[in-house]
């Protein structure tokens, strides 16, 4: 890439201090539409994010993440080079299409009464250790076993099986880590768990087929193409992984936002109906945990006066720009405020999250019930985070509240 160097911002994205929300960040968009980082391109702005999601000459910026980080073989890295995420072109294109049955709008409508009771009892279980003095961690006590059940009964599995699930999908996410290195002989024993469990379930419903995901899959077949086994079950442990890892911290960053927030928190407990959607996305728009959507460039080509060269990494910042003022005048949040522009906390393009609908569907379920239970929200400290990389959130997140 080229450009006047001096006057670019750069921004070094691995500093274990770097933070999406800090002042460096904004004094950067301000300065300039994208920043110079030690991962290639940082894109700051709303319209340019929007721009480069779309843009053909852009490819998923993820493939070759294990090999830049010494991962060359092994069971992570075989399936990591045939899942979704990181597929192109006509193969992406079909694999999407004959997984799209089982995330339709009314897929994760008809889920919804399952997750209302997920969520119920769960938040009666944080009611009761308040009650007894104990002290709730909204990740153990909340968003983890919520995501995971969540998860489970979309995909017709005994709930269970939700622990070890979680288990696993937590390890698989050492993946995205700069250490995947180093932890790659546990990230493959879970994958290769993760295939046992995942093969096992593939026999259950061919056998004997339900109204699940899975049930679905197996039998779906379109212009008389169909999944084969290996892209069947490569798709489910990504469902397993990606599923859960997602929601849960996302709703930990929902809650910290509306702890910092109490009057949005308020409104939104006296009028759950009316508020439950706004209220969500207002959330993803300013503190999404997919702080960034990685693209890498196909071919060399010239954007907004920038020549950016074949190979090139574009980190896409979504939290920047969902905050951006060029796009949002008022940008604090506000579930009160009309006509909103979309925000990219789910990507954009031909690589637009497949699962949007379910992920938007359980925490639009969750929020509202967790908002007219609880009040007066705190964290008393001893909550621990993950870095504020690509993907962010709560690791322990232990919370104080009244019940209503």
């Amino acid at each position: 890439m080229t450009a006047v160097i001096d006057e670019v911002p750069y921004l070094d994205i691995s500093a274990p201090d770097f933070a999406m929300s800090s002042e460096r960040v904004r004094d950067a968009r301000e300065r300039s539409w994208y920043a110079r980082t030690n991962y290639g391109i940082g894109v700051l702005r709303y319209q340019q994010v929007t721009d480069l999601l779309k843009h053909p000459s852009l490819n998923q910026g993820s493939a070759k993440w294990p090999e830049h980080h010494g991962v060359h073989s092994g069971i992570f890295y075989e399936w990591w080079a045939k899942n979704l995420l990181v597929l192109e072109g006509e193969e992406h294109h079909r694999i999407r299409r004959l997984l799209n049955p089982a995330f339709s709008p009314r897929v994760a409508e008809s889920l919804k009464p399952e997750f209302a009771a997920i969520a119920a009892e769960l938040i009666e279980g944080m009611k009761a250790k308040r009650a007894r003095g104990e002290q709730v961690e909204f990740v153990s006590d909340f968003s983890e076993p919520f995501a995971t059940r969540a998860l489970c009964a979309m995909m017709g599995l005994s709930h269970e099986h939700w622990p070890f699930i979680a288990d696993r999908a937590n390890t698989v996410g050492y993946a995205l880590s700069v250490t995947i290195k180093e932890d790659i002989e546990r990230i493959d024993q879970a994958v290769h768990e993760l295939y046992d469990f995942v093969d096992r379930r593939i026999a259950e419903r061919t056998a004997e087929p339900g109204d699940d995901v899975v049930s679905r899959l197996i039998g779906f077949t379109a212009h008389g193409d169909k999944l084969s086994d290996t892209e069947l079950r490569n798709a489910l442990v990504l469902m397993l992984f990606g599923g859960m890892d997602t929601t849960r911290n996302q709703l930990g960053l929902i809650v910290q936002t509306y702890i910092r927030n109490p009057e949005q928190w308020e409104l939104l407990a006296a009028n759950p109906d009316e508020l439950a959607k706004p209220a969500l996305e207002e959330a993803l728009r300013v503190n999404p945990t997919t702080r960034w959507v990685t693209r890498e460039a196909n071919e060399d080509f010239e954007y907004n006066g920038l020549k950016i060269e074949k190979g090139t990494t574009v980190h896409l910042f979504t939290m920047a720009s969902g905050t951006d003022p060029e796009a949002y005048p008022d940008p604090e949040i506000d579930i009160l405020a009309k006509d909103r522009k979309a925000h990219h906390t789910f990507g954009g393009g031909v690589h637009h999250c497949l699962g949007h609908y379910i992920a938007r569907a359980d925490m639009s379920v969750a929020l509202p019930m967790l908002a007219q239970s609880l009040t007066r929200l705190s964290c008393p400290g001893g909550d621990e985070w993950l870095p504020d990389s690509g993907n962010t959130g709560p690791v322990r997140y232990p919370i104080d509240f009244d019940v209503r």
